[in-house]
């Protein structure tokens, strides 16, 4: 069914209940969130729109022949027990902070409808001067149009349920000295902002001395309305079309034979310009429309009583079509506040919000660092989104490859027994992106090092031989430390490079900690750089204590309690009797012969070496394990992970407690930007909540 033929048949739509929440929703400021039902008066300068508002309100808008309308003016009359009438003005999109003060402080008080239009060219003249409107033509101060809007409601027993915004009329060709190309721009804008939405009715006001084919403004709303569903055209100055033809023509425009709107045209004749408050205008109306060819036309097309009911039935469809989608806009834009509003975080403007803010913040992350060392990963969702988080998973992997690594290639040059090549843990693809990190410059190592050697004898006579290895034909302690020490000359390499990579999972473990946890990029960055510093010394302690304990095992002399060292050293020297004597016992009671014979045949030198070896190998094995142990428990356990300078503790609550006011500002505090933007979001989800009461 068209709109036009639901209009004429559903009357029942313009409900009092239906319109008066629609008001309810514009007191609660919804309306500059959500597109309301509405009607707006637009048409070209002098085509009768004041006149016509006038007739449908009772206000008694200027009606000179010239600008009479400078800004946007919302009318809504409503019927109440309360009579009252409520004048404000709401500042345009673009008002400053002092324009936007001087128009919220107008407000008069105790207006009856009565005293409010006898007062209306009183109170124009003073809201002109608010918004800075030139009054004066002949002069060049203030503007000649406004963004600003005029709100006026009026309440009373006697009023009906009809809201209407004007809009300054179309022009096309400034005036010199008054207007310019610019009001030109101005006033086409302020229109098609108006009349875009689906929910606004247009009411086309159209002179009926003038083609209806030619109006501009029938255009302009047919690029918004294409279907012409929401546009009703109003024609006006009836009277000023003296020849019949001419008024056959105008009812054949009503009659929809010429430039068809499916809701149609409506005729009224207002009051003129030079009618005083004595003229007898509804006598003049009824008059006018009870000639011919005015005669013929159906009594609910003509006079302003007709237009006024209309109008009602038109926004009571409207209202009535659109209040599920409304209901829908208005519940969807209140979850997105919420969520913006949330997004913010919790207000931070005092210095007790701040520290307070900062303290849950801080407690959330150590929770994360618990679950983390841990492995408790089901405690927070954000384990799920990033394996940075993993932290402990991380690290152990990184450690058993350490080990696994030490065990293999922490040799120069191998021992007698042959060990398996290097296993490949990957973890060195990491680092490229923390090598460029500023905090992490210099402190990042490179494990890789080169397959041991062999040749191990050819070394131990080498370093035998040396001047300070010679005692008559013995060897001491100096020889094995000195032995020793070449030997383990990889471990400081392969330890920094492993704790690189553990410092490197820590750092990436931190940086992703706080961006699952603080969504505001300021703060995480201002954050960031204040316990940058406490970081980085936790990572250069562990590094520190890592090379004390490189200097422990290799610049001392070696020496162990552990009983295994002896057990491993008889056990090699045992391997080697039995290796020599594999290939040479023939018979049961001959392997004693053997035995003297292979080891008095070995010069000193050989024997020597071998004792080298064999004491070395024995003694590297325990130091190496005993280190691998004492990196893991100490450098990394105790300071990077779980001890009380770990880099993990640094952002805790006693470190927020700990912040002077300025550091708290510096860190947590809103910046204007977000702070407008908190109130803004506050403001807006208070009147769609009352909305959706409503």
């Amino acid at each position: 069914m068209s709109t036009e033929n639901s209009v004429q048949g559903s009357s029942h739509l313009a409900s009092p209940q239906v319109l008066r929440k629609v008001d309810e929703l514009r007191e609660k400021n919804v309306g500059q969130h959500v597109p309301l039902p509405q009607l707006v008066v637009v048409g070209d300068q002098s085509s009768g729109k004041s006149s016509l508002l006038e007739n449908l309100t009772k206000i008694p808008f200027p009606r000179n022949v010239e600008l009479c309308t400078r800004y946007a003016t919302q009318i809504t009359s409503r019927r109440d027990s309360k009579t009252e009438v409520v004048v404000n003005i709401i500042p345009g999109p673009h008002a400053s902070d002092d324009h936007r003060r001087r128009l919220e402080g107008y407000c008069p008080e105790g207006l009856s409808p009565a005293d409010f239009r006898d007062q209306f060219p009183k109170i124009l003249n003073e809201v002109n001067i608010r918004m800075g409107i030139r009054t004066d033509t002949s002069s060049t101060d203030g503007t000649v149009f406004s963004e600003d809007i005029l709100k006026i409601e009026i309440s009373g027993s006697n009023e009906d349920y009809l809201t209407l915004i004007d809009v300054p009329g179309i022009f096309r060709t400034p005036t010199e000295g008054v207007t310019t190309k610019a009001d030109v721009s101005l006033v086409q804008k302020m229109v098609r902002t108006y009349i875009k939405d689906s929910r606004t009715v247009i009411l086309a006001v159209l002179p009926s001395n003038v083609d209806p084919a030619t109006q501009e403004i029938l255009d302009l709303a047919q690029d918004f309305d294409s279907d012409g569903e929401r546009t009703l055209g109003v024609l006006t100055k009836p009277d000023l079309v003296t020849e019949y033809s001419a008024q056959v023509a105008v009812c054949n425009v009503i009659l929809g034979k010429r430039k068809p709107l499916k809701l149609g045209y409506h005729v009224v004749r207002n009051r003129g310009a030079d009618n005083d408050d004595d003229f007898d205008f509804d006598s003049s109306e009824h008059e006018t429309f009870k000639t011919e060819p005015w005669s013929s036309l159906s009594k609910d097309r003509v006079g302003v009583k007709a237009l006024k009911t209309r109008l009602g039935v038109i926004l009571g469809l409207i209202t009535r079509r659109e209040f599920p989608k409304l209901r829908s806009d208005i519940r969807n834009q209140l979850t997105d506040c919420r969520r913006q509003l949330g997004d913010l975080g919790q207000a931070r403007q005092s210095e007790q919000e701040q520290r307070l803010f900062l303290n849950r913040l801080s407690q959330q992350f150590q929770n994360l660092v618990h679950s983390a060392l841990n492995g408790h990963y089901s405690n927070h969702h954000a384990f799920d989104k990033s394996d940075q988080l993993r932290l402990i998973t991380r690290v152990v992997n990184i450690t058993e490859s350490f080990g696994s690594d030490f065990a293999e290639s922490s040799l120069p040059t191998q021992f007698e027994k042959l060990l398996p090549k290097i296993s490949d843990d990957g973890e060195e693809s990491d680092f490229g992106e923390f090598l460029r990190d500023s905090l992490l410059n210099g402190l990042i190592t490179d494990m890789d090092v080169e397959h041991p050697q062999d040749g191990i004898m050819d070394w131990i006579e080498d370093l035998y031989q040396r001047p300070c290895g010679i005692d008559l034909g013995t060897w001491g302690g100096a020889i094995l430390a000195s032995a020793f020490k070449e030997q383990s000359s990889k471990w400081g390499r392969l330890t920094l490079g492993y704790l690189s990579q553990v410092i490197c999972s820590i750092h990436k473990f931190l940086k992703a900690a706080l961006e699952s946890l603080c969504t505001d990029p300021r703060l995480r960055d201002d954050l960031w750089s204040f316990i940058a510093d406490d970081i980085l010394k936790g990572y250069r302690a562990a590094i520190r204590h890592a090379i004390f304990l490189l200097s422990i095992e290799r610049d001392k002399r070696p020496y162990t309690l552990k009983h295994y060292f002896n057990e491993n050293l008889q056990k090699s020297l045992g391997n080697r009797i039995a290796d020599m004597l594999e290939d040479n016992v023939k018979k049961e009671l001959q392997w004693v012969n053997d035995v003297r014979s292979v080891t008095a045949s070995k010069s000193n030198l050989d024997s020597v070496k071998e004792d080298i070896h064999d004491i070395l190998h024995s003694y590297y094995n325990v130091a190496r394990k005993r280190f691998v142990d004492s990196v893991y428990h100490q450098a990394v356990d105790h300071y990077l992970l779980t001890g009380p300078g770990s880099p993990l503790f640094m952002f805790d609550q006693e470190w927020v407690i700990k912040l002077e006011p300025e550091q708290l500002q510096a860190i947590a505090g809103e910046s204007p930007v977000v702070s407008e933007k908190s109130q803004f979001l506050q403001r807006k989800i208070r009147d769609l909540g009352s909305a959706m009461h409503i």
